[in-house]
């Protein structure tokens, strides 16, 4: 009977990347066809499917890319999240298991640049900490407020949908805050800047995030991610106000304070009182309609969406900004 001989090690990759995912097959399988065509030596880097919702269909995909690599290409892992879900919690298990020294982060939604490795892996030199790149939302369709809004991701300071980060840097970190569900890239972006982790910016390491299809109101309902806002603020108080927003959103609260007055002056039965709070009400209802569509399109479909949603905008962010102030026991407005 002869020994049992030792399989040989595999090469530790000089980057892991970090690849969430939850239940969007078709976007994934856009993303990993991008990451196979990467100019960076296939066995140079490895790519972790992290699953925040695992089903077949994804671990089949997963499957049929790793059998189209072969040995030339990356290491392709799959990884089912079965414990704490969210976007903090599934990089988390991510980057723990990565084997790489350097992580790179992106999402499922993303098209990484041929280049986008070998530029953001040559960012990196003894000094640098982590490297930020460029993310791309190009511009498809009509201009509307929601995709004006979404492609102002374009000039953010930092991005994880492209971010690379020393694994040593992550470990003294901890890692992204799972308490956060929405937010989180603001509050690791602002760890960073506390520990005063150095951070190089490579703009020819680019990610394409095309903007994606929404449904109709889509501005009125992604509010509720201002409920992390007071987490944000009671965490990082000064860089909120300094990166986030300046001063308190006085502008929601005032509309919102006309429109009580106009019901109570209603419910009182005084047609001074309810006219005064109604005529405020539309005079600011009417302005951040003009702001929102100003340089956008003016088709009918969408501009009576800005209309019902600018009357719906100012009471639901005062609602998720009060539930978020409760929740998180912050003075936040």
């Amino acid at each position: 009977m002869q020994p049992a001989q030792n399989m040989p090690e595999q090469p530790v990759p000089a980057v892991s990347v970090v690849l969430p995912t939850c239940g969007r097959v078709d976007l994934l399988d856009r993303c990993l066809d991008a990451l196979m065509r990467q100019t960076l030596d296939g066995r140079r880097f490895e790519v972790i499917v992290m699953d925040d919702n695992p089903g077949h269909n994804t671990r089949q995909l997963v499957a049929v890319w790793r059998a189209s690599a072969g040995e030339r290409g990356p290491d392709l892992r799959y990884m089912p999240n079965t414990a704490s879900h969210g976007p903090a919690a599934v990089r988390n298990l991510g980057w723990r298991n990565a084997r790489a020294p350097i992580v790179a982060f992106t999402e499922d939604d993303t098209v990484p640049s041929p280049s986008w490795l070998k530029h953001g892996m040559d960012a990196f030199t003894d000094n640098v900490d982590v490297v930020s790149g460029r993310v791309d939302t190009p511009r498809t369709g009509a201009l509307t407020d929601y995709r004006r809004e979404a492609r102002t991701f374009e000039h953010a300071e930092f991005a994880t949908a492209n971010c690379f980060c020393r694994k040593s840097v992550l470990e003294k970190m901890g890692g992204f805050d799972e308490r956060f569900h929405a937010g989180w890239p603001d509050d690791f972006h602002f760890r960073l800047l506390k520990i005063r982790a150095a951070i190089a910016r490579a703009e020819h390491a680019l990610v394409v995030q095309p903007v994606r299809p929404v449904a109709w109101g889509a501005s009125v309902w992604q509010l509720k991610s201002l409920a992390f806002d007071a987490l944000l603020y009671k965490t990082h108080p000064q860089l909120y106000r300094q990166k986030i927003r300046a001063t308190p959103a006085w502008e929601h609260y005032a509309t919102v304070a006309a429109l009580a007055i106009g019901l109570f002056g209603v419910g009182a039965g005084s047609t001074a009182i309810a006219s005064t709070g109604a005529t405020v009400w539309v005079v600011m209802t009417a302005l951040l309609c003009r702001k929102r569509l100003r340089g956008a399109s003016r088709s009918l479909s969408h501009v009576a969406e800005v209309i019902v949603t600018s009357a719906l905008i100012p009471p639901t962010a005062v609602f998720w900004r009060l539930a978020g102030a409760i929740r998180f026991r912050v003075r936040f407005a």
